[in-house]
């Protein structure tokens, strides 16, 4: 029975269960090959046919059209996946059809001998020609086919139009979220490559160096971040600490910390002072890889001399570590030495500072992804919070690391990271 005849029969109730039924089933696909044949079965159901046939034009040029699906294929293809599987046709009757882009109700089927599509459509004598539009064109459509002639009623086309191109709209939605879920896997991928190398470039391990303790924390916002720290022996028994921040986030601001680890690694000479280093850096940065865009980096670098427990700086814009002096309980900043980020402009721009420290003092290098750590409600995690972790003396630089961290995680709650989060603690021994 037919839609008609069941609307005529007073059967509207049961076409009503149907149609809901298909509905629920459609919704549940995942899969649009899947969809296809789950629609095309609960089609059969609301209108018979005895073949059907479907084609595109998509990215080809009139008259030539793929057929996609053939009710006389013996084996289904999957249009979307075996695209070089289908057969590619020219001209014909099927052209004129899919390219005057209008619904049509053919009651006396005739195909001429030559017709490419002769074998597709012969023995059909009806055909209900439905439009499938995207974008206003109709870069698809169905063919209907019955053996009789005017089999097809009037009344029932226009509701035929609708419910296919309903469907093949929900159709091309789901080949979309295929193609993004697969897009997203090989990003993800690559993503995964790109901080599997970044890390690699990170410090395997603390170094060991006289009367100082280190522990260092790292953490990017995405997959890749622009955080950077690392450490340099130096002659004399010296050590170069390093911490920069670059820019932006992901897998643009990856790309600059790793030209940034491998400028800072290939320092030509003796660094006799901070300065040296950052000046190098800048200068390379700025003439091959900034001076085109608005990326920069923000560094601070110190030298530490275990034997006068000193430490000599120079700062391109990087948050001023906090200086704890356990011994009487004052705060410092190493703010001094301070010049623009690193990439902005030419020339020699960073200058010197040294301090004088003493056993007990902890140090604290970190990232703006620490201190601009926000709460569900919005605040900032702040200097005062750090300050007030940076009050207990009676830790190492492990145990001081860790406290940061449980401060840091207790405010924030479930809250994800938005930015990098780079923490490098020091503590004189």
């Amino acid at each position: 029975m037919t839609m008609g005849e069941l609307t005529k029969a007073g059967g509207w109730r049961e076409q009503l269960a149907q149609i809901v039924e298909a509905m629920r089933e459609m919704s549940r696909q995942t899969d649009p090959q899947e969809m296809g044949r789950a629609y095309r079965a609960r089609m059969r159901d609301l209108l018979p046919v005895d073949g059907s046939l479907s084609l595109s034009r998509r990215d080809l040029k009139a008259p030539r059209y793929r057929l996609t699906r053939s009710s006389r294929w013996e084996q289904e293809i999957n249009p979307w996946k075996e695209k070089d599987r289908l057969p590619l046709l020219e001209g014909g009757l099927l052209a004129e059809l899919i390219y005057g882009d209008e619904p049509r109700l053919i009651d006396d089927l005739r195909v001429a001998a030559e017709d490419p599509a002769r074998e597709h459509l012969e023995g059909f004598r009806s055909a209900a020609v439905i439009p499938m539009y995207d974008q206003g064109v109709a870069l698809n459509m169905v063919l209907l086919l019955r053996r009789e002639p005017g089999a097809f009623l009037p009344e029932q086309f226009p509701q035929l139009v609708w419910m296919s191109n309903l469907y093949g709209r929900a159709t091309h939605n789901l080949v979309l979220a295929e193609q993004l879920k697969e897009a997203y896997e090989e990003v993800d991928y690559e993503m995964k490559a790109i901080a599997g190398i970044q890390r690699a470039l990170l410090p395997p391990r603390m170094p060991e160096i006289p009367t100082l303790s280190l522990a260092a924390h790292y953490q990017t916002a995405h997959r890749a971040g622009g955080d950077y720290y690392d450490f340099f022996p130096l002659a004399d028994g010296k050590w170069g600490l390093l911490i920069a921040d670059v820019s932006g986030h992901g897998t643009p601001a990856a790309v600059i910390m790793a030209v940034t680890h491998s400028l800072a690694h290939t320092f030509p000479g003796a660094q006799m002072r901070p300065s040296d280093l950052l000046n190098h850096v800048n200068h390379h940065l700025q003439e091959r890889y900034t001076a085109r865009g608005d990326t920069f980096v923000t560094a601070f670098y110190g030298i530490y001399d275990p034997a006068k427990r000193t430490i000599a700086y120079s700062s391109a814009g990087h948050n001023p570590p906090r200086l704890k002096r356990c011994e009487d309980g004052t705060l410092a900043l190493l703010d001094g030495g301070r010049g623009l980020p690193l990439g902005l402009l030419p020339g020699d721009n960073y200058e010197d500072e040294t301090h004088q420290l003493v056993t007990g003092d902890q140090l604290i290098l970190y990232t703006d992804g620490i201190t601009e750590a926000h709460n569900e409600a919005g605040e900032m995690f702040g200097m005062g919070r750090l300050d007030k972790v940076l009050e207990n003396c009676t830790i190492g630089a492990e145990g001081l690391l860790e406290a940061v961290l449980e401060a840091l995680e207790a405010f924030t709650g479930s809250r994800p990271a938005h930015d990098d989060r780079t923490l490098l603690v020091a503590k004189v021994s």
